[in-house]
């Protein structure tokens, strides 16, 4: 007997994880595989989608860029003939016309129909399903609970209740509202919903594929500088993270985790993944694994990892780089012009100048300097150890874009404080029948530091693509057809002065 009632339970349990009774087929957990395409520039989200969603509802339309494809491995409960088949637990913003449904074991499973149901429950939408229908409303009166039970007349700017002795209710503050049932039509979560003719019955495993959005990647760098003896240069740590948004409206349990990178070009909705290269993790712990894919590249996480929805997840992309050699920079650039068609010949240049003195963090990715890899796009969070008490200071970040190896990096991280640069024009000559135009440049740069301080001037010569610098106080070097830069040296609590003469000919 015991046996019996032992046989019975069993089977109840089986039958409540859609296992058919009797069946010798083992209880299998689900088996999801995650692949996320970018679209998103690193550190462009605003804050607000980090943010989650109250009461744990769909995300908000204007979710983060980027897609997934998603594939998911299940146990289903398959009755051999027509049936319909209900698939919970999948994202909120899935493209539905990238479902596909197959029992890789059972190719006679064909799908007839199939259908997204999205109509989620909420207490506005129960509210609209029962007018003209009876509810219980329960309010606090006085500290005491009391209840008021009719037909829902009315759900805008409050309730309306008629009673059964035909008495109206208005009600404008309450605390809760009781329904009978649940309304058909109504999920509590969003399902995917199949007509199959099977050949087969009992239990399957079933694979299930679609493309989601609110799903996006990039990389994140942080950096760690200390300065040597020389205040101009010093040595750099960097990590690499990949962050991942999820607000797709699905968690992804112990999933395994690819990211494709490459342009991926999608006919509807209009959109492009950046091509981001990375290296593979050299770890013994499952890192990342860079394969060649088709014209794109693929990284697989050598482990699984869960992702759960309204969450931001980082994994390390590869082993921390140590004792980079890095240089410290400062630019200044007291003009940025617009680019114009035609010589410009008006005296004054019209354009704000600019007293600020830029800061930059440079370094070589190269071999010798501990990298050499390709850095994909991403920020690059700047920090620097105070060795007055061994503290780690942020002192700014930037953007980069996707670095081959052997190329220079330079990180803008702000404005010095003590030097500053002043840019005027001492000298205009013109002479329109001739076609030229002279002009002489005087700029002052004053170093407040208790240290002697190199500064790289960044001049536009805007006025025209033909021009020859007649006379300078420095040496200068030509960057490109119309920029020019000197470097100079300007002494501790001191002042440089540098002067040119420009001649525009056209």
């Amino acid at each position: 007997m015991n046996s019996m009632r032992d046989r019975v339970w069993q089977c109840t349990s089986l039958l409540s994880m859609v296992l058919l009774c009797g069946s010798s087929w083992a209880v299998q957990a689900d088996d999801t595989a995650l692949t996320i395409y970018s679209s998103q520039l690193p550190g462009a989200i605003s804050p607000d989608f980090y943010r989650p969603v109250p009461g744990g509802a769909s995300p908000p339309a204007a979710a983060v860029p980027g897609y997934a494809v998603v594939r998911q491995d299940r146990d289903v409960a398959l009755t051999a003939g027509r049936s319909t088949l209900r698939f919970t637990e999948v994202a909120a913003l899935i493209d539905p016309t990238t479902v596909t449904f197959s029992v890789p074991a059972q190719p006679s499973v064909r799908v007839l129909e199939q259908n997204f149901q999205f109509d989620l429950v909420s207490s506005a939408k129960l509210l609209l399903r029962y007018l003209d229908r009876p509810v219980t409303v329960e309010r606090d009166v006085g500290g005491q609970l009391s209840s008021v039970s009719g037909t829902l007349l009315s759900a805008a700017d409050g309730l309306v209740l008629r009673s059964a002795d035909g008495g109206i209710h208005s009600l404008q503050n309450f605390s809760a509202v009781r329904f009978p049932e649940l309304p058909g039509g109504l999920i509590t979560q969003p399902t995917l919903l199949w007509d199959l003719n099977s050949g087969v019955s009992g239990t399957q495993r079933a694979r299930v594929t679609y493309q989601t959005g609110g799903v996006t990647w990039w990389a994140d760098y942080n950096a760690l500088f200390t300065e040597g003896r020389d205040s101009a240069n010093g040595m750099l740590d960097l990590s690499a993270w990949v962050s991942i948004i999820n607000q797709s409206g699905a968690g992804f349990a112990d999933a395994r985790l690819k990211l494709i990178a490459g342009d991926v070009n999608r006919a509807q909705p209009p959109a492009r993944t950046r091509e981001l290269v990375m290296m593979a993790a050299r770890d013994s712990e499952g890192g990342f694994e860079q394969k060649a894919f088709d014209e794109f590249h693929l990284y697989t996480l050598g482990r699984r990892t869960s992702i759960p929805n309204n969450s931001t997840k980082q994994l390390e992309l590869f082993d921390k780089a140590s004792r980079i050699p890095a240089t410290r920079r400062l630019v200044y650039q007291g003009l940025s012009p617009p680019q114009f068609g035609a010589p410009y010949t008006e005296r004054n240049p019209g354009f704000a100048t600019n007293t600020k003195v830029d800061t930059y963090l440079e370094f070589r990715n190269n071999a010798a300097s501990g990298l050499g890899i390709p850095l994909p796009a991403g920020r690059v969070r700047v920090s620097r150890l105070d060795s007055a008490d061994s503290s780690v200071e942020f002192i700014g970040e930037d953007v980069i874009g996707h670095t081959p190896k052997d190329e220079l990096i330079s990180l803008r991280l702000g404005s010095a404080f003590d030097v500053v640069g002043e840019r005027r024009q001492v000298d205009f000559t013109l002479d329109s029948q001739a076609r030229w135009a002279e002009e002489e440049i005087e700029i002052r740069l004053r170093n407040h530091r208790a240290r002697p301080a190199t500064v790289v001037v960044r001049e536009p010569l805007y006025r025209w693509s033909g021009w020859n610098v007649l006379r300078s106080s420095q040496p200068f070097v030509k960057d490109s057809a119309q920029l020019i830069h000197f470097d100079v040296t300007v002494p501790r609590d001191a002042e440089t002065v540098l002067r040119y003469r420009v001649r525009y000919s056209w």
